[in-house]
């Protein structure tokens, strides 16, 4: 067995490990009513949510172009999550997640908190993971990301010199990236740990298509687990951009009839509406991670709103119902690749 497949192996079984008869069970119900609804055409909704994200914060140190953390264009406050809401969270639906991701959007090594934050997680049994610029990874840093059990860290590493890559990652440097990889994975052999899972991704735009192979050798010269290539969402594509790359297979959209649209028709339907929320730093419960403003926020959590009541909520009805009538006249969704995918 190669070393990829090794750790791939480690990895899944650390989520295995974690399910429990309570998750199972909730898995199948939210599966049946979500196959359910596209066949009465219907919301039904079953279950509690089997994935979650939570948002540290929308800070960010550097200034991406469809980011709107980089962009500095929230039309929503900018902030840190608090260690006491999150835990309340984490209480209420940590029975029934499979999966747990600390990101939505700005930098989650900024908020202070979020080792205590995955630490909590891993106590509950949940599968943990995050994504980062890996701008704060120090070497104290990168020891107590080892040592909080994280089950996955996904480092974006996008171009393989300084050049090519602050051509996206505007403000970022390179050797910092480099530098942070390798403290997690000097910790990680020094604690004998199999965790994290240490994933390079590679968010393919224009300028760094060029660099793919390359990428795939500086993961494999540092020894990280595994190199994923990811294509890049662009916010006005219609007229074209520099940044949607010129290999077809990289890219979200096709050019027909003199315009940019995406490469697969967008059905009425939507799996990750069904079990993967956002909850973002201020404690609101979103669609998913295409709401960047929390536009179509489902209510707001407070000890008197659960997160139960609002999942299952009025609001969370209707949105769901426009998805099944018609979801090419939600903003949000008119540039998601989610619709794309089978019932089955």
């Amino acid at each position: 067995m190669s070393v990829l497949n090794r750790a791939k192996v480690a990895d899944g079984w650390s989520w295995l490990k974690k399910l429990s008869l309570i998750k199972l069970i909730n898995m199948v119900k939210v599966r049946a009513s979500y196959l359910l609804s596209g066949l009465v055409n219907h919301p039904i909704h079953w279950g509690m949510p089997l994935s979650l994200a939570v948002e540290p914060t929308t800070s960010c140190n550097l200034r991406c172009p469809e980011c709107p953390s980089g962009l500095r264009q929230f039309s929503r406050p900018t902030g840190m999550m608090d260690l006491k809401p999150y835990q309340a969270w984490i209480t209420e639906l940590g029975p029934y997640l499979t999966f747990l991701n600390f990101y939505f959007q700005g930098e989650p090594f900024l908020n202070r908190r979020l080792i205590e934050m995955i630490q909590w997680a891993n106590q509950q049994k949940i599968y943990t993971a995050t994504s980062t610029n890996a701008h704060y990874l120090d070497e104290d840093t990168a020891r107590k990301v080892v040592e909080s059990g994280l089950d996955r860290l996904i480092i974006s590493v996008d171009g393989t010199d300084q050049q090519t890559y602050e051509q996206y990652r505007i403000g970022g440097k390179l050797e910092k990236v480099i530098a942070g990889t390798e403290k997690v994975l000097k910790w990680k052999k020094a604690l004998n740990s199999q965790k994290p899972f240490v994933i390079f991704q590679f968010l393919v735009v224009g300028p760094n298509e060029h660099q793919i192979e390359e990428v795939k050798a500086l993961g494999e010269s540092l020894g990280v687990d595994e190199v994923v290539l990811k294509s890049a969402q662009i916010y006005d594509y219609e007229q074209g951009s520099d940044l949607i790359p010129k290999k077809e297979r990289y890219s979200r959209y096709v050019r027909r009839n003199g315009k940019y649209e995406l490469k697969h028709k967008m059905a009425n339907h939507c799996w990750r509406l069904w079990h993967s929320p956002v909850i973002t730093w201020d404690g609101s419960l979103i669609p998913c991670c295409f709401d960047k403003d929390a536009t179509y926020s489902f209510g707001q959590w407070s000890e008197a709103l659960p997160l139960a009541e609002i999942w299952k909520g009025q609001k969370a009805r209707q949105f769901k119902k426009g998805v099944l009538k018609n979801r090419q006249q939600i903003d949000i969704c008119r540039n998601c690749t989610e619709g794309a995918r089978v019932w089955f």
